[in-house]
């Protein structure tokens, strides 16, 4: 396979002795020296970046705050005008943010093009318009009183992004809290910050004011710990593990500050009798497979009725098979490499724990051959079946994997597939959709999609509830609102 041609704009970027942080709207070193950004198809450094520690912090907060009286009053209209000339940012520069978002998180480069960059764009451009439509003064109907809801931003939001879609999660929650008229301050992960710090570079170019977008990278407990702690930060959102999103809330709520936490998942997909058999094992299989299975929403325990449990095997170790796996860079690859040493593993070890608590490999475990000759952290996609205490049916493992389980009855499954701590998403596979709408309500979860898998549109909200999150969700005008704070004003009549 031919790998891309990289843009000038690319290598240059890459190419910097290395990439500063962009506080206050200048690049800037930071005090904990510098990072390496490995590229996962091949083991080697991509690029080298200032790692920020509590001080660097300090002054990106510090930036945000001084910022935060001129955005704020700026009309909803006037922001929207320079988010919209972001997302213009966005699309005009879509092939390089696409090309360094697939060297460092190894995704196929036609994923970054077709999903990751433009729903980046579109994500800006939806809290846009939805700013210049809000109502920021609602009136009350009291008896002799004259009152009204003023909705206010709280102030300087921090974000604290993950490393599997670094780019569209920034704009998710960057684009809603931007649009309300906050200021904020990102700490991109130290895994893959590079098409986060490459946003710094749109929003200079387009005017946006110095100290209201401020971006940097660096471990969480020197950059991360410290941004949840610091007393001007209004409000906190975090996207990553369930274990880490515990002690971001422990701050918050000592802190006494909002807080929206995005977590993990071990979502369900419950294939049922009546299911088209060949469309619910090619979603399925996409879904492992997307972005080599690191995907928090992801399905997988797979509950397949036993009357076409064979026939679904069958169907979904054919697809998986034939999946073109090799460097993300390179055009018509399907699946990419995971995105660390750490992480490839993590996949491994759990397998392997798998099949010590007797699971049984339906589809194995294999360092595949790929294509494009890259030799970085690669692996097969694989299936097990067995019990469902095995620890890899109720554990996240983060990769291109799932725990196949065998029904009989349907409601029985259902209370099965909610006995997990977590509650993302499920999804219901079914040709009767009075019958699987019905299914999609009984399964707990923030998300139920049907005949599907990893369903996102603007417009439709998206969260978790238990292990898999608190505090709101994205996409939707219920997200935009959640970066406004409520301030009752009344006068006796």
């Amino acid at each position: 396979m031919t790998p891309v041609e990289l843009l000038p704009q690319t290598k240059t970027f890459l190419e910097q002795p290395v990439i500063r942080a962009f506080i206050n709207g200048t690049w800037s070193d930071t005090a904990s020296g510098t990072l390496d950004v490995t590229d996962p198809a091949t083991g080697n450094t991509l690029a080298t970046v200032s790692a920020a520690n509590a001080s660097d912090v300090d002054k990106a907060v510090e930036a945000a705050h001084a910022a935060f009286p001129h955005w704020s009053s700026l009309s909803p209209g006037q922001r929207a005008v320079l988010l919209q000339r972001l997302a213009d940012a966005i699309e005009a520069n879509q092939e390089v943010l696409a090309q360094l978002e697939t060297l460092d998180v190894g995704k196929p480069i036609d994923n970054a093009r077709g999903f990751d960059i433009p729903f980046g764009a579109e994500c800006v451009r939806y809290f846009a318009d939805l700013s210049t439509q809000a109502s920021y003064d609602v009136p009350l109907a009291i008896k002799n009183i004259e009152a009204r809801v003023h909705r206010v931003p709280y102030g300087v939001c921090g974000f604290i992004f993950p490393w599997n879609f670094p780019f569209t999660i920034c704009c998710w929650g960057i684009g809603p809290a931007l649009a309300a008229g906050n200021t904020v301050v990102i700490k991109a992960s130290e895994v893959t910050p590079l098409s986060t710090l490459y946003l710094g570079h749109l929003a200079e170019q387009v005017g946006i004011p110095a100290g209201v977008i401020n971006i940097y990278t660096g471990t969480g407990p020197e950059s991360g710990q410290p941004l949840a702690e610091h007393p001007l930060v209004r409000r906190m959102s975090f996207t990553g593990s369930s274990a880490v999103g515990k002690l971001i809330g422990r701050i918050c709520g000592e802190r006494v500050i909002p807080c929206k936490l995005e977590l993990g998942g071990k979502g369900a997909a419950l294939v049922l009798e009546d299911a088209d058999v060949s469309a619910a094992a090619e979603g399925l299989a996409g879904a492992i497979t997307l972005n080599t299975g690191q995907v928090c929403c992801t399905a997988t325990r797979w509950y397949l009725h036993e009357n076409i449990f064979d026939t679904f095997v069958d169907k979904v170790r054919g697809i998986l098979e034939a999946t073109s796996i090799g460097s993300g860079i390179c055009e018509g690859v399907q699946m990419g490499p995971l995105v660390s040493k750490v992480q490839k593993t993590r996949v491994e070890e759990y397998y392997h724990k798998g099949i010590a608590e007797g699971a049984t490999p339906v589809v194995e475990l294999k360092r595949p051959e790929v294509q494009g000759g890259a030799n970085g952290f690669f692996l097969s996609p694989h299936l097990l079946t067995g019990d469902e205490s095995n620890i890899c049916c109720r554990e996240e493992i983060f990769g291109p994997t799932a725990f196949l389980v065998k029904y009989k009855d349907e409601a029985d499954a259902i209370e099965r597939i909610n006995r997990v701590r977590y509650g993302l998403a499920n999804s219901i596979w079914s040709l009767d959709l009075a019958r699987a709408s019905k299914a999609a309500e009984s399964v707990v979860a923030g998300n139920s999609w049907i005949n599907a898998h990893n369903v996102f549109a603007y417009g439709l909200p998206y969260g978790g509830i238990n292990l898999s999150g608190v505090g709101g969700g994205v996409n939707s005008p219920e997200t935009f609102n959640d970066y406004l704070r409520n301030q009752t004003i009344a006068r006796p009549l």
